[in-house]
């Protein structure tokens, strides 16, 4: 298949892990990838760095980083002065919406995508949410996916006319049924260098805290599949200290 029979997909890539899977699983489906990542007023860039690495490394074909200040909205740990939540255990963070939630940020990065992927003839947007190993966020859920989806074909030209080869949009969300255990099973097995990724909430100059929900649950997943997590951090729990040889 030339270039130019290859189906076109934005990719939703923050530079985490769970984004720079999706990547790497849209390019093993033979899609052309535009990643799309933003400056959304997130309180660290080192993500943004690490997505801009993550998609030259993965050949994607365009890597759009687009300015959408949610900060002046704040409401989030991530974007306002609210303290990131520490060394809480996975039931904890099942129990709540958690502070680190942004207001509505995947119905905003979505409607973003889908512009762009309307612009470019692009009928597939690939987005990283997962219902498994998720922090309780409402919008990393199936129902929420599948409602978008429709909304996007009630709502767009190309929805209700039929464009991108005569078919509407698809929202695909590979990870969404999988613990982080076998997103990163996944990831090994198409390649991906997880040491250029990034998932903490509050880093200390660009390292990891080892102690947000992040940091947990991607240790986590390491932890359970058996592997080391390549990154570096500021703290391990004695969970962890061994299978990263206490870096």
């Amino acid at each position: 298949m030339t270039k130019k029979e290859q189906p076109r997909a934005v990719i939703l890539l923050s530079g985490g892990l769970d984004s720079s899977t999706v990547l790497a699983i849209a390019r093993s489906r033979g899609y052309l990838c535009h990643c799309l990542s933003f400056r959304y007023g997130q309180k660290q860039d080192i993500e943004l760095e690490r997505a801009a690495q993550v998609a030259e490394t993965m050949h994607a074909e365009q890597h759009l980083i687009l300015n959408l200040d949610l900060g002046i909205i704040g409401g989030s740990a991530l974007t306002s002065d609210i303290e990131v939540p520490k060394d809480r255990t996975v039931h904890e963070m099942d129990e709540e919406i958690p502070v680190t939630y942004v207001p509505a940020r995947n119905i905003i990065f979505l409607s973003q995508a889908l512009a762009w992927a309307e612009v470019i003839g692009a009928a597939d947007i690939f987005i990283g949410i997962n219902a498994v190993d998720y922090s309780g966020y409402p919008d990393c859920r199936p129902e929420f996916l599948q409602a978008f989806e429709i909304m996007a074909n009630l709502g767009t030209k190309q929805g209700v006319s039929g464009g991108a080869s005569n078919r509407g949009f698809k929202l695909h969300a590979p990870l969404i049924e999988l613990s982080k255990k076998e997103i990163v099973e996944v990831g090994m097995q198409l390649g991906v260098d997880y040491s250029l990724t990034h998932s903490c909430y509050d880093p200390q100059d660009g390292i990891a805290c080892g102690r947000c929900d992040a940091c947990i649950l991607r240790l986590k997943g390491f932890s359970e599949a058996g592997l080391r997590d390549p990154i570096r951090y500021a703290f391990l729990s004695a969970d962890y200290a061994d299978d990263a040889d206490k870096r």
